[in-house]
């Protein structure tokens, strides 16, 4: 069981770069590292609205120092990466929405595919050991529908922007991988490179646009209709502690063996907990005691896979992880952080990150 007292023994102390970090799973990221007593420079561009969750947890105070800054710009990476000699990169930075990829196709492919290499490549510079793990999404895989169960070997690919810049900024952390840090000239380079593929993440203090869960629980306080794009589509959903304690327990491993991770992992619920996107807003309705849905009508919607579902054999055999909560409980624990109006987003994190990481897989 990885519990914070042992993700202590390798955070406390240490410097970690943190791209991304004012965003969703960024923020959430800000907290656990602050807990462990890790040293967080964040590089990323400031949150979008003054109510979002780094804002609310008062992110720029657990950090030592944040960058607001483009990701797309390599010069200012590689020298605030280089400049801080970080011990770990943790590279969230990213454009993470389906619909915004369709409306800005190049700012999705710079962003996603551009800012990933530019990370790498200031890790060339870094003359120390270092662990970094890449996020990419489940969404990398060439998608035909068929109910494929995808393996990290199974092919990549995207029919829309925002999951082809994924596979993109796979396929140049392969490359760098290979090229610039070769496991066999490990001792020369001392960098140890891993990807990650989750997605579907959902829990509390996600406020983005055109997410569903954010969209559930805007309607309900609101007393509107909940508006379902596409009910049918069955997600891998998780709680979005379950990545973030995957990415920590990898990292951990890369520092106790720096070549056998350097590789990609699938994070996900187990095999069969997969819902619907109608089921997942039904669970949360009830969860919450009020609300109501309508499916929209839509024959010119843009195109999303319908079905999308994780191998994490993987995972499970090499890192020795799996997930602690179901899809229901994911969603129960999220509706209950947007509900509780009484207590502060800081203690609602804490709170629930101590329970996670106390809790038994």
């Amino acid at each position: 069981m990885v519990t914070i007292e042992h993700l202590g023994k390798y955070f406390k102390g240490k410097k970690v770069f943190l791209t991304g970090h004012t965003g969703f799973k960024g923020a959430w990221m800000v907290q656990i590292l602050s807990m462990l007593g890790a040293e967080i420079k964040g590089y990323a561009l400031a949150p979008e609205k003054d109510g979002d969750l780094y804002n609310l947890i008062n992110g720029n105070a657990l950090c030592q120092s944040s960058i607001v800054h483009d990701i797309r710009d390599a010069e200012a990476v590689r020298r605030e990466l280089v400049r801080f000699e970080p011990d770990f990169v943790f590279h969230f930075a990213a454009q993470p929405l389906v619909i915004r990829g369709y409306e800005e196709p190049l700012y999705t492919f710079e962003v996603n595919g551009q800012g990933t290499a530019n990370v790498l490549d200031a890790l060339k510079f870094l003359e120390k050991r270092s662990v970094a793990v890449m996020v990419t999404t489940d969404k990398v895989y060439e998608n035909l529908d068929d109910n494929t169960l995808f393996k990290e070997t199974d092919k990549l690919g995207g029919y829309d922007p925002y999951s082809a810049s994924k596979a993109v900024a796979e396929i140049i952390i392969s490359s760098y991988r290979s090229s610039f840090f070769n496991h066999e000239k490990i001792d020369v380079h001392q960098k140890s490179i891993a990807s990650v593929r989750a997605g579907n993440v959902i829990g509390g203090g996600d406020f983005a646009d055109n997410r569903i869960v954010p969209d559930i629980v805007r309607a309900i306080k609101k007393n509107d209709l909940v508006t379902l794009r596409n009910p049918h589509a069955t997600r891998p959903w998780q709680h979005v502690l379950e990545p973030l304690g995957a990415y920590l327990l990898l990292a951990t491993k890369m520092v106790d063996n720096d070549v056998k991770y350097n590789t990609s992992y699938n994070l996900g619920p187990k095999k069969m907990d997969v819902l619907t996107v109608e089921e997942l807003t039904r669970i949360a309705i009830a969860k919450a005691g009020k609300g109501s849905y309508q499916i929209e009508e839509n024959q010119n919607k843009l195109h999303e896979a319908s079905n999308l579902m994780l191998d994490i054999d993987k995972a499970k055999r090499e890192l020795g992880w799996w997930p602690k909560f179901d899809s229901r409980t994911a969603i129960e624990k999220t509706v209950e952080w947007y509900l509780d109006d009484e207590t502060d987003a800081t203690t609602k994190c804490q709170r629930q990150i101590q329970e996670y990481f106390e809790q038994h897989n």
